[in-house]
């Protein structure tokens, strides 16, 4: 989740709201990427999460980073509930899930090396308190009673909200991680195209990182049951946005659609006021049922943006948001994967020309499929193993020509080795552990503890 946002000004005319998003254009030499990861904590001597507070606690890690590595407390109501440095901020998804939000790198290269960097000083906090992190989309055998509750006004709110418009979303906030990655536009035309093709081909980003086949200790029917648990959490502020692929579609059209999203809160101080299912526009005029008076400000917006959860999400960039996350190889593989499509342009367009003549009806069904499918898969009469290697070679080929390298010559295409051997392989991570626990685990997940590590 985002760092809570603060001041702005008012908003004085609606034109603000796109012009929110419209600031986001970059000239192609500032574009950046920002990869964000979540990982769950747990104690080694009895593998149950880790809570917040205590000698063995997010607390506790929170203290030894800005101890020993010069990190910067984020509080909320006197608790800690992350760090800043750098550009770069470590925060609490609502069940612990301990979240780097990388700062904007120029490559993927750097991504690498701000990954390695931030888990290198995890473990020099976390090993002596018998602490250690999972590698997994879902939390593979705790009960969601089991799982601790992080101190943030907004997860309050949420958590009592998502009980009453779906199925699934406590689920979602407690008990899954996810890896995204964050990129730039340069116009709304750019911005435009790069959306149609990310939701697009989210679902094979999905298939390629499927990471979560398990739930309270048993196979639960899916390899991606994080991107399964989306399909029935809070339909009005999720989904694959059909009328981006509209004519005439740009920043207004998202704020037209981010205005009819209800919404969790309004900030003000430390305190989270409870405006549930409320409207944005009541904000605007100052009519929210009681907040009389109260108008909105620009962090107000920028908040409620943060609260819609499409597969692909517009803010001041653009968020990659279908993959479970993986190990240490695959988060920077999904930057790389995405840079390649998307930085290029001649990647960019024909990766457009691969899912053009995809209707809405055929987005969404491959959407619904992959879950379960994987790259199994089919869309437009090809498998989603096809449309995937063809979409990887465009990916490879917008890195090389992108040709960012590092000291020895190696330039981001390497980062994409793992997603290769998927392919190669024709089963995700998913799939794999699924064999494992057929077979060398008995049936017994616990197994995961020792494989699906950081």
């Amino acid at each position: 989740m985002s760092i809570p946002q603060s001041g702005g000004g008012p908003i004085e005319s609606l034109d603000q709201l796109a012009g929110l998003l419209e600031s986001g254009c970059k000239p192609r030499d500032q574009w950046r990427i920002g990869t964000e990861h979540e990982k769950f904590g747990w104690l080694t001597d009895s593998r149950l999460p880790l809570p917040y507070a205590g000698d063995r606690s997010i607390s506790a890690l929170f203290a030894g980073l800005e101890s020993r590595f010069g990190w910067t407390p984020v509080r909320e109501g006197g608790n800690v509930i992350g760090l800043t440095r750098n550009g770069a901020n470590i925060s609490l998804e609502p069940g612990g899930q301990f979240e780097l939000s990388g700062a904007p790198l120029v490559s993927a290269l750097e991504t690498a090396a701000e990954l390695d960097n931030h888990l290198d000083e995890v473990r020099q906090i976390a090993d002596p308190l018998g602490i250690r992190f999972l590698s997994v989309g879902a939390a593979p055998e705790w009960r969601h009673d089991q799982m601790p509750v992080m101190p943030k006004g907004r997860y309050r709110l949420m958590t009592d909200y998502m009980g009453r418009v779906g199925t699934h979303g406590t689920q979602m906030m407690y008990r899954t991680s996810t890896v995204q990655v964050n990129l730039d536009f340069s116009s709304e035309a750019d911005m435009v195209k790069k959306m149609r093709v990310s939701l697009a081909l989210q679902p094979v980003a999905t298939a390629l990182f499927a990471n979560s086949p398990f739930l309270e200790g048993k196979a639960n029917g899916y390899l991606s049951y994080r991107s399964h648990i989306w399909c029935d959490t809070d339909n009005a502020r999720a989904g694959m946005l059909p009328f981006v692929f509209d004519e005439g579609f740009g920043f207004e059209a998202y704020v037209d659609y981010a205005l009819k999203v209800p919404m969790y809160f309004v900030k003000r101080g430390d305190t989270y006021h409870d405006v549930t299912g409320q409207s944005f526009g009541a904000l605007l005029e100052g009519k929210l049922p009681g907040m009389p008076g109260e108008r909105a400000a620009i962090s107000d917006w920028a908040n409620h943006l943060t609260t819609i959860f499409p597969e692909v999400r517009l803010k001041r960039f653009i968020e990659m948001r279908g993959a479970d996350v993986g190990d240490a190889q695959m988060i920077p593989a999904l930057s790389a994967f995405w840079v390649g499509l998307l930085y290029d342009d001649v990647s960019l367009d024909a990766a457009w020309d691969l899912v053009k003549g995809w209707d809405a009806q055929m987005r969404q069904q491959l959407r619904d499929d992959v879950p379960k499918a994987g790259l199994k898969a089919q869309v437009g009469g090809h498998s989603l193993l096809e449309i995937a290697r063809s979409a990887l070679a465009l990916s490879a080929a917008g890195l090389k020509r992108r040709a960012r390298k590092d000291a020895q010559g190696r330039d981001e295409t390497r980062f994409l080795a793992p997603l290769s051997h998927i392919l190669s392989q024709r089963h995700s991570r998913a799939e794999v552990l699924l064999a494992q626990f057929k077979s060398e685990w008995h049936g017994d997940v616990s197994p995961a503890f020792r494989t699906c590590v950081f």
